[in-house]
């Protein structure tokens, strides 16, 4: 055994450690050929260590992607919400290209983890901090979609997650335990998710999939009709 390797084998493991491994393994060899075992090998221990600190593969996922979060840039204050938004969405980008298995992973997911959440949360407040209103902040994220983590895909679509039978219905006092620490943990999501109330979604419970697709194809026609009003072009100056 090399010394470095030694020194590896001999640093205490840890949940962060496993973490770090994970990203910075997948991030050489791809996320399809990222497993509990070759990762132990990775870190110098035995696959079943790993256990202590994630208790699976899907937790392991769910880590990676907090990790992930964590190289977002916060909100940039006092630049307006216009400039705010954009560098922050430029940020996740940013994070979501140094990892090239980010968006496999981050649309992988069915349980939105603690970083995820006040990551949503923190993106929907700069919004709500600008002046908008509630209801324009609600369309304004299905328009954004996945853009807010650096890609390209329907936020609010939880069809994944879903099983063949629907949602699984909950009891009314579970309903309204999570929505009480929704209220209280994620307060400007719980606002967004709870504006609108439409049927026949297939994008999410409360929005209308129509309205949301006309909404953001009419909002880019309206960017288009803008630019060529300034006769904009691509072509440096």
């Amino acid at each position: 055994m090399t010394q470095q390797a030694e020194r590896t084998r001999r640093i205490p493991l840890s949940r962060d450690r496993v973490l770090t491994a994970a990203v910075a393994l997948a991030d050489e060899v791809g996320i399809d050929a990222l497993s509990m075992r070759r990762l132990a090998q990775e870190l110098g221990v035995v696959p079943m260590a790993l256990y202590k600190h994630v208790a699976n593969k899907e937790e392991l996922l769910d880590g990676m992607v907090d990790s992930l979060v964590s190289e977002i840039d916060p909100p940039v204050r006092d630049t307006g919400w216009k400039n705010a938004v954009r560098l922050r969405v430029i940020s996740a980008r940013r994070a979501l290209l140094a990892h090239p298995w980010g968006r496999q992973v981050l649309e992988s997911r069915t349980n939105k983890t603690p970083a995820v959440l006040g990551y949503m949360d923190s993106f929907i407040g700069m919004f709500l901090a600008g002046g908008f209103s509630v209801d324009l902040t609600h369309h304004v994220m299905h328009a954004l979609g996945s853009r807010m983590w650096g890609f390209t895909q329907e936020l609010f679509d939880d069809s994944a997650g879903q099983s063949v039978d629907g949602p699984v219905a909950l009891a009314p006092e579970a309903q309204a335990a999570i929505f009480q620490e929704m209220a209280e943990r994620y307060p400007n999501i719980l606002k967004v998710a709870t504006a609108s109330a439409h049927k026949d979604s297939v994008v999410g419970q409360g929005c209308d999939d129509q309205f949301e697709f006309e909404f953001a194809l009419d909002l880019l026609l309206d960017g288009f009709e803008r630019l060529h009003r300034q006769h904009w072009t691509s072509a440096p100056e």
